[in-house]
Order: structure tokens, then C-alpha cells, then sequence
């Protein structure tokens, strides 16, 4: 990025690169609580479930009515794939609304999926119905119960699924069902799908796959018998019932899993890895099938710093190891690398390696062919592959840690080039869009319109839906082709951004401050569309704070967004920073909190106050915090550490001891509480209780599988040894989302109420 600005190229003043267009600083229209909870009024249009079609010339997209077709040479739609009003009739029982889609190999038929019903974060059960495009008939397939993650196979013939912890496939001619597994069952043995805390930290559910000939499967299985249960009592009967699960806390027993192939024509499987403490592998956090047919799966071992790929035929083709820990790859795919007799099969995966998150190649006898990206920045992830052009498609923060820019580059690393919207010095200086420009002697090259960029790309990377939003711009749907350039604009959202110029607000301005330790944090601020920079205003101050996670985003903010404008209108300031241990700087930012969560985070959150202090426009009496999970963590540390700075806190679900919560996310950043003890109790709000001063209002749902109510037990217990007062909101039987009906409309009743009180 360049020092020279436009302004003084062209000697006028270029708009600010957060301030949007058409704020009306004046409006009196008043945002509500309703507004955001219950009315919908900021809600954004969007496109649901892109799908590309197999001719990579035309989409997808589900509607309430059916599943749409559309052209990516014109963005037009050319037909309905499935009327779900069709009179065709469905055998079995009548068909709810379709919540997902999924085409088959020859998309001759389409699996629908129905009634679904959550069980964690990430996963569910649903009714599963086969549509028969010709024919244009249903046919129920959960006729035996509500299935999980049924997936058709390769060659379109068969399905499979899993339900009640064994994994099944179906003969889609005949209908007939067969059981892959016997064994399964509940707080004891899963197949085909995976345990609590493998959901929750490694993000996976689907622990199955077909392989590419539709002869075999690869599957997990879980024994979780020697893991030990948590135990939560859901209310609204005479007699409350116990729900009890297996949920592996800090240095305590985790689940020994291991990956099996089972061949269909043989009703055969073989064990092709599992986990234990004499080979060293703790987890199996990944594993696919190779275009070529052989199964690669990821082993990483318990304190997640050694990283391991191999095959099913004894093939090793990657290892990392880190001081500290090693990240589970973001993108981890099997491509071919040129063309004709030069064509090689190549593993590409990202990395932290060289210190920040990069694109490699690796050939299949483990050695590195190619780092593809390299610089001073993160890649984010990769959602397009154009393996016939050999280049591939990738967002990253090269224009800023807070920005997220399209990238296309060649598989050699050449030809790179942003594939941002362009504008000339003339538009940019007019223009309220976010922006930034290269700069080469003396000359403003390039400007490009910065914001976040995520992408949706055909099948063959011809076309891509492009999603773009800023810190004060509504998302906005564009349907481009390869090089970038716009077919149609799908939806523009326009509406609503009108709707924002009513309500005065779009003005969140993104910037950076410099702490005493001489590191700059990422942050934003949202202050009164009447801001005076003679008065003084209280200010609150949102925090998460957690390893790798990133608030100060120049992205659209959804709901909370309006609800810090609804406090703008009230008189106050909100200010949100990203702290030491936070994402998109690198790995060495990220990881400066390994073995020590919590204490740079509290550090920066009273630095920032502090800071926020010796500014004009602050009242420095009314300095408040608030945060939901790691966010309430560090929310209620700050109170207690930085009582002299904070006049209030509210905390949402937050971890009160890392004691109790989960050993994958736990250890990776703490290790073991028996290796690291003063990592885990020097920055517990427990051993803080004593020096609480200000007001503080403490969340929870008891119905929490992620961070138990015992921690707001425990910090309650530990509150009134120490004769400390404080206010508490219970959400009975609520998870840690606290969702559902009215509950969140009341959930920021509580809080807002809580904030005019004491803030």
C-alpha cells in the first residue's frame, strides 16, 4: 500500500474509506429492539444453496417452491429442476418444506432433505426423500427414522447415511436397506459419524465417505466408553429429565477412534488407522479418498503440534510440526498439476509454516513441489480450482488484516491477479466505497474496492457468484465470469441500504491503535450520527478475543450491527478491538498466547480502555465491557482485573475456568492442566472474585453442551464467598446460542436494560 493518497494526487479530498454514501446525520428514525428481533426490518436478501450444475453453464439456487434453475452466461433463470407443490405424489407420508438439495453424478435424480432436528452445533437428524427428475415423483427414504448425512454414492446408485450410531447404505433400485455396522450405540459406540468434541472444535460430522469407484466406504468409529459424561437436567416436566453425553474435558479421556474400509461386494472392512498412546496419534481430524482411489487421512497427536498425512497404503505425504501448535488445514485437496505426459497428482494444502497461512504443493511421495502464495499476509481459503487452466482461486488479507480480497493465480505461482471490483481515481474520489490502491513512482496504480469477498464458483471455475459487503455496505450479489468481469448483479440489496440512510446509521469507522507495547490493534468504533467530539459519551466495549478469531472485519454486521447503532442513538460510543492471540496477522500474533490464555487478552482489553480514557470525546467514569463465550471469558476477567477502568460488564456463557471445557480446544492452546496448571488457573475469574467492583450481569442457559452452566455456578459460588453483588439472567434448557422463540429478543432487553441502568 502507498503513502501518497488520492487527495493529494488530485488535490481534493477522497471520501473516507468506511463513511457510506447518503447518511442522513439528522434522521430521527429510531432502531428498536423489535426492529432487529422480531421484525426483520435489517435483515439482508441473499441467494440460498448455489449449486453448480455439471455442464458448469448453469446453477441452482433452493426457493420456498422448488429448486430453480439459472444461466451463468445471463444470470436468467431457465427452468424449475423440482416444484415442491408438485402434485406428483410422495409415497409414504406428505412432505414438509425442503431444507437442502443435492444432485446426483448424472442429475438424473436429487436427494431433499426435510424436518430437521438439531443435536449439537453442527449436526442433526431429517427426513431424506429421493426425487426422481423425469418422473418427477418423491420417494420418502427415512422410512425407518430421520437419518444423518445421507450422501449419495459416486456412480448415483446408492445412498448412505447413519442413524442411531451405525452407518447404513441403501440400494436406491430396490430400496433395500443394509447396516454397514451393528455395533453402535448411544454414550458408548458411533460410526459414520463423530463424537461431541470432534464436532465442535475439528468442525466435522460427516465421518464417512464413498469412494470414487462406489465400491467401498470409508468410515470412523468412536469408542467413547471410557470418556466421561456430563450431566444437564432439561426443565418443563413434573420430574426434570437428565440428559447425559460424553464430553471430554481438559486432560481427561478422549474417545480412541479409528478409520475403516468396508467394500460393499464383499460386506468386508479393514482397519486402515486408529489412535493410542504408544504410536503417539490422538486424533484423526480429516480424511478423504484421492481421485486415484486411495484413502488419505490426517493424525495429529494430543497436544496438537505434530501433523501427520498418509495413505491407506502406507504412504506418508506430509508432516509439520510447531512449538506450539499446528492448525488443521483450511484447504486440503487432491488436484492434477499439468497437463499431457507432464500431468503429476498433487496433494494442495495450506500451511502456517513459513509464518503465515499459505497455498502448497506436495507430490505423493511427500515432497514439497511448489509454495504457491507468499508475503506478509494470510490466505483465507481457496473456493475455486480450475484444474484445465491450471490456476486456482483464493481470498486472502494481502489489502489489510481486516479486509478479505478475491485472488486468481496459476498452480506455478504466476500470473496473479485481484479480482476485486476496479475503480478509477476519479470514481474512488467520489465514491463512499471502501477502497486501496497500489503505488510504483510516483503513480497511483490500481484501486480496488476493498470490503469482504467470498465466492461461489461454476463447475470448471467459468463463472462465479461473487458475494461482496462492506463495514457499512448491505452484501451484494454479482454473477462474474472467470476474469472478473460483471455478467449481472443478482441482488444488490439496495433496499435495505436505503433503509440503513433512514436510520442514520453506516458509520462504523475501521482504524487501528497503538497499545503501550508498541503493537497496533485492529478496531472499530460506532458513535451518534450527532457525535460531538466537545462532549462525552460512555462507551462500551465489545470483546471475544479468542485464538485465531477476528471482530474487526470490513464486512457487514448483521444483527449486533444495529443493535450498537440502537445504543448510538441512546448517547453511547461502541468501540470493538481484536487483541494480541487474534487471526489474519500471522501465526506469530496468533500464537503469542500459547500456554498463557487470557492474560494478554485481559492486558489488552484494559489497555484499550485506558486508551479510550485520554480521549476527549470519553467519559472515563463510564467505560463498559461485554462478550459472549471466550468473549464473556475475557469480558468478566477485565472487570475483575481492571476494576479501576470499568465501570460494567456483561458476560454471556463464558468459560470461567478452562478446566472445564473441552481438551481439543483447551490443550491446543493450554496443554494439559497436569502439564501447565498456571496456565489454566493464573487468569480464572475464579481466583478473581474478591476484586469485583462495578456492575456485572452474568448469562447463561442451563442448557449449554458447549460451555457448561457450571462455570457460571462455580463464579456464582465464588462471587458470594466474597460478598460481591451482581446481577444474573438464567435461560433454562437454552444452549450456548441462547436462541429460540423470543429468547434472543429478551436476551438484549436484559442487556440493553442492563446498560442504560449502569453504563
Amino acid at each position: 500500500m502507498a503513502a501518497v493518497t488520492l487527495a493529494t494526487l488530485l488535490g481534493g479530498s477522497a471520501a473516507t474509506a468506511q463513511n457510506a454514501a447518503g447518511m442522513d446525520k439528522g434522521t430521527t428514525k429510531q432502531i428498536t429492539l423489535e426492529d432487529i428481533w422480531q421484525k426483520g426490518t435489517f435483515a439482508p436478501k441473499g441467494i440460498q444453496s448455489i449449486r453448480s450444475m455439471k455442464d458448469g453453464e448453469h446453477y441452482c439456487v433452493l426457493t420456498r417452491t422448488g429448486v430453480e434453475q439459472y444461466s451463468y452466461k445471463t444470470g436468467e433463470k431457465t427452468g424449475v429442476i423440482c416444484a415442491f407443490n408438485s402434485p406428483a405424489k410422495v409415497k409414504a407420508k406428505p412432505m414438509p418444506p425442503i431444507e437442502s438439495y443435492e444432485f446426483d453424478a448424472t442429475e438424473s435424480q436429487m436427494l431433499l432433505s426435510a424436518g430437521y432436528e438439531p443435536i449439537y452445533r453442527r449436526s442433526g437428524v431429517s427426513d431424506y426423500y429421493l426425487y426422481n427428475i423425469k418422473d418427477a415423483t418423491f420417494t420418502l427414504l427415512s422410512v425407518s427414522g430421520k437419518q444423518r448425512l445421507t450422501t449419495f454414492s459416486p456412480d448415483g446408485t446408492k445412498v448412505a447415511y447413519v442413524r442411531d450410531n451405525n452407518l447404513y447404505w441403501m440400494d436406491l433400485a430396490t430400496l433395500e436397506e443394509h447396516a454397514v455396522t451393528t455395533d453402535g450405540k448411544l454414550n458408548e459406540i458411533i460410526n459414520g459419524t463423530t463424537d461431541w468434541v470432534y464436532e465442535e472444535e475439528f468442525s466435522i460430522t460427516k465421518g464417512f465417505q464413498w469412494s470414487p469407484d462406489s465400491k467401498k466406504i470409508a468410515y470412523m468409529r468412536f469408542d467413547e466408553s471410557k470418556v466421561k459424561e456430563y450431566n444437564m437436567q432439561m426443565w418443563g416436566e413434573l420430574y426434570p429429565e437428565d440428559y447425559r453425553y460424553k464430553y471430554p474435558k481438559a486432560g481427561e479421556d478422549n474417545s480412541k477412534v479409528e478409520l475403516w474400509i468396508y467394500y460393499l461386494d464383499d460386506n468386508e472392512k479393514t482397519r486402515c488407522a486408529y489412535t493410542d498412546e504408544i504410536i503417539g496419534w490422538e486424533y484423526i481430524p480429516r480424511f478423504q479418498w484421492t481421485p486415484w482411489g486411495s484413502l488419505a487421512f490426517m493424525c495429529m497427536n494430543r497436544l496438537q503440534n505434530h501433523m501427520q498425512i498418509s495413505t491407506n497404503y502406507g504412504a506418508c505425504l506430509y508432516t509439520e510440526h510447531c512449538d506450539t501448535y499446528v492448525d488443521v488445514p483450511d484447504t486440503w485437496r487432491f488436484i492434477t498439476v499439468g497437463k499431457g505426459k507432464k500431468a503429476q497428482p498433487m496433494m494442495l494444502i495450506t500451511s502456517e509454516r513459513d509464518g503465515y497461512r499459505h497455498i502448497y504443493l506436495y507430490d505423493m511421495k511427500g515432497q514439497l513441489v511448489k509454495q504457491v502464495t507468499s508475503g506478509n499476509w494470510e490466505v483465507c481459503d481457496v473456493p475455486g480450482i480450475d484444474v484445465e487452466n491450471q490456476r486456482l482461486y483464493y481470498t486472502s488479507r494481502e489489502h489489510g488484516s481486516t479486509n478479505k480480497s478475491l485472488f486468481v493465480i496459476g498452480f506455478d505461482g504466476k500470473k496473479k491477479q485481484c479480482l476485486n471490483r476496479q475503480m478509477t481515481v476519479q470514481e474512488a474520489v467520489a465514491s463512499s466505497y471502501p477502497y486501496c490502491y497500489e503505488y510504483a513512482s510516483g503513480a497511483i496504480g490500481n484501486i480496488y474496492v476493498t470490503g469482504t469477498y467470498n465466492a461461489t464458483f461454476s463447475n470448471g471455475c467459468k463463472y462465479y457468484i461473487q458475494t461482496w459487503s462492506a463495514a457499512n455496505h448491505a452484501p451484494v450479489y454479482t454473477l462474474r465470469d472467470a476474469k472478473g468481469n460483471l455478467v449481472k448483479t443478482l441482488q444488490d440489496n439496495a433496499e435495505l441500504q436505503q433503509k440503513m440512510a433512514d436510520y442514520g446509521t453506516g458509520h462504523k469507522d475501521i482504524f487501528a491503535f497503538p497499545t503501550s507495547t508498541g503493537t497496533s490493534l485492529d478496531c472499530y468504533t460506532i458513535k451518534p450520527a450527532d457525535f460531538d467530539s466537545t462532549k462525552r459519551y460512555p462507551v462500551l466495549i465489545y470483546v471475544y478475543g479468542g485464538p485465531g478469531n477476528q471482530q474487526v472485519n470490513n464486512s457487514y454486521g448483521y444483527s449486533d450491527y444495529y443493535w450498537y447503532h440502537m445504543l448510538a442513538q441512546q448517547g453511547y460510543v461502541v468501540f470493538c478491538f481484536d487483541g494480541r492471540g487474534t487471526g489474519g496477522r500471522g501465526a506469530q500474533f496468533k500464537k503469542q498466547t500459547y500456554k498463557d490464555l487470557g492474560r494478554m487478552e485481559c492486558e489488552d482489553a484494559i489497555e484499550a480502555a485506558r486508551w479510550l480514557g485520554k480521549q476527549s470525546w470519553v467519559d472515563k467514569e463510564r467505560i463498559g465491557i461485554w462478550g459472549w463465550s471466550f468473549g464473556g471469558y475475557l469480558s468478566t476477567l477485565s472487570l475483575l482485573k481492571g476494576n479501576d477502568v470499568f465501570k460494567s460488564a456483561i458476560a454471556v456463557a463464558p468459560v470461567t475456568t478452562w478446566r472445564y471445557y473441552d481438551n481439543i480446544y483447551t490443550e491446543r492452546f493450554l496443554q494439559r492442566p497436569q502439564d501447565n496448571p498456571k496456565g489454566y488457573d493464573d487468569n480464572s475469574p475464579l481466583n478473581f472474585a474478591d476484586q469485583l467492583k462495578g456492575n456485572y450481569l452474568l448469562i447463561h442457559g442451563t442448557g449449554d453442551d458447549n460451555v457448561h452452566f457450571q462455570n457460571a455456578a462455580d463464579l456464582i459460588s465464588a462471587l458470594e464467598k466474597a460478598d460481591k453483588q451482581f446481577e444474573m439472567r438464567i435461560y433454562p434448557n437454552k444452549n450456548h446460542s441462547i436462541y429460540g422463540g423470543n429468547t434472543r429478543y429478551n436476551l438484549y432487553k436484559c442487556m440493553t436494560d442492563f446498560l442504560m441502568r449502569k453504563l
